[in-house]
């Protein structure tokens, strides 16, 4: 049976071998998917090691997504934007594809829930690695305009620039953003893992407002319980990205489309016991 993992450090919290059974039982597949950490600096040597195992793909979480990117011989242009990989199919002539699937992952959960996105005012909080994996689709779905803050400025500059070609996104700093609040906003930072929230005024939000953090817990994210004080009308965690990611992953290895509403509902009804 071919192999497949998900590699990360730590790796003991990941739900990627649940998820992509719970997918390969629809399909009545018999699927081998583990988990694996990988030391710092030994990523290549993991990789190697699982194809040496009969390993045909790997799924990739912090902090290798770079490592990924690096070691594989053929990208996706999304892949190449992102400068990040999630999704490594190992090829039998030696070869590796570099996938990432974050971004219509994310989509894919956003619409699922009836996100505002085509003509939206979109605002993307934080500009890292989790941002520039996400813009690139956000912005293929033609929303009026993606503002992107984050705490040093420069960083969001940088990344409007560098996608403004694919669509209205321009940098904002936090005191420079709208007051009558957005359609979309989208916390990409990590503030949520910490207990924090990120460094944005709550005039972002309206009644109107779709609230949704990339991050998730077993319960509301901090940045979640802020969305609802402040009256908007759906905020949602990121389990849905991780699952939509999973299913486009899996797509790529497989050729299948799982129903991913279905594993939404289970997991989500696991975390709340």
């Amino acid at each position: 049976m071919n192999k497949y993992t998900v590699f990360g450090n730590p790796i003991e919290q990941s739900k990627s071998p649940q998820i992509h059974q719970a997918f390969a039982a629809q399909f009545d597949m018999q699927l081998d998917y583990d988990k694996r950490l990988a030391e710092i600096g030994e990523f290549k040597a993991a990789v190697d090691r699982l194809r040496s195992q009969g390993g045909k793909g790997a799924n990739v979480t912090a902090p290798f997504k770079g490592d990924a990117f690096d070691m594989a011989d053929n990208l996706t242009e999304l892949a190449k934007l992102s400068e990040a990989v999630n999704t490594l199919t190992l090829n039998d002539d030696g070869t590796i594809n570099g996938d990432t699937t974050d971004g219509p992952g994310l989509v894919l959960d956003l619409t699922i829930h009836k996100a505002p996105i085509k003509g939206a005012r979109i605002l993307l909080i934080g500009a890292g690695g989790a941002a520039r994996g996400v813009l690139k689709p956000l912005l293929d779905c033609q929303p009026q305009q993606v503002v992107v803050c984050n705490r040093t400025h420069s960083r969001a500059q940088a990344l409007a620039e560098k996608f403004s070609q694919f669509g209205n996104v321009v940098a904002l700093q936090a005191d420079e953003l709208e007051t009558q609040g957005y359609d979309l906003v989208i916390n990409s930072s990590s503030s949520s893992l910490t207990f924090e929230l990120p460094p944005v005024p709550a005039t972002i939000f309206n009644s109107q407002t779709f609230a949704y953090d990339m991050s998730y817990k077993n319960q509301d994210t901090t940045f979640v319980t802020w969305a609802k004080d402040n009256n908007v009308a759906t905020a949602i965690d990121g389990l849905g990205m991780l699952i939509g990611q999973a299913a486009e992953s899996f797509y790529i290895w497989h050729g299948k489309k799982p129903d991913v509403r279905k594993v939404l509902t289970e997991m989500r009804d696991q975390l709340t016991q």
